[in-house]
């Protein structure tokens, strides 16, 4: 299912949620100008390596420098459906959260949602070498605050019925509901087996925590939102 648009408008300009896709698309198109080694490399450095994680770990060292990559990596996509895939979301889900909870919150949550994202991709992936990166993780945390906070809403929605695409209106609760069931799927069938391309543990952790997250965070609500 591709999301379109849900039925709830903000009542304040989601000006963060703006600056983080524009930060996301800023970065990708920089990363169009390196090469697959130099693009590597950047991934390597700058994503979260669950083998480096457990590594230092083991070894005492320091764990300041590990801090930087669970921050960075949410900055760094692989591919134009990653990118394009992760803002299409953010974009449609993120200003309602934002509206939610304040400007400067809602920059700390999804802060706090995408590290906790990929801190449990790296307990489930503890001997993997491979980067995770992009902003999935922070992404699913916004999911798990929607899903909380505007159950009610409803999203429209691409959906395919066998080789077909049609567009439904479907209840918000329902809609993420069956995207998490998909990650739980998807995550259990990923323990034990080999390197997966996805993190699906970072989506889980990210949408986990963001249920949480907005129970503590988020204000007494004061008004309404208006639908369509």
């Amino acid at each position: 299912m591709i999301p379109l648009r849900d039925s709830i408008r903000p009542r304040r300009a989601p000006f963060i949620n703006w600056i983080l896709i524009g930060l996301n698309l800023f970065v990708f198109f920089q990363e169009l100008t390196l090469s697959p080694n130099e693009l590597n490399q950047l991934f390597f450095n700058l994503g979260v390596v669950p083998a480096r994680v457990f590594h230092v770990l083991a070894m005492g060292a320091p764990v300041e420098p590990l801090l930087i990559p669970f921050i960075t990596s949410m900055f760094l996509h692989g591919g134009w459906v990653h990118v394009l895939g992760n803002m299409l979301y953010l974009w449609i889900f993120g200003d309602n959260v934002e509206d939610r909870l304040g400007h400067f919150r809602y920059l700390l949550f999804y802060l706090l949602a995408g590290m906790a994202g990929s801190l449990a991709h790296v307990i489930t992936n503890p001997t993997s070498p491979v980067p995770v990166v992009g902003a999935s993780g922070a992404i699913a945390g916004v999911l798990g605050a929607y899903f909380i906070t505007f159950r009610h809403s409803r999203v429209l929605a691409l959906v395919p019925i066998f080789f077909f695409l049609t567009i439904m209106e479907i209840p918000a609760v329902i809609f993420l509901a069956l995207w998490f069931v998909i990650q739980l799927f998807n995550g259990a069938a990923s323990l034990g087996g080999a390197v997966n391309p996805v993190a699906w543990w970072a989506h889980i952790g990210g949408f986990v925590i963001g249920m949480i997250l907005i129970k503590l965070m988020a204000p007494r609500p004061r008004y309404d939102y208006p639908r369509w």
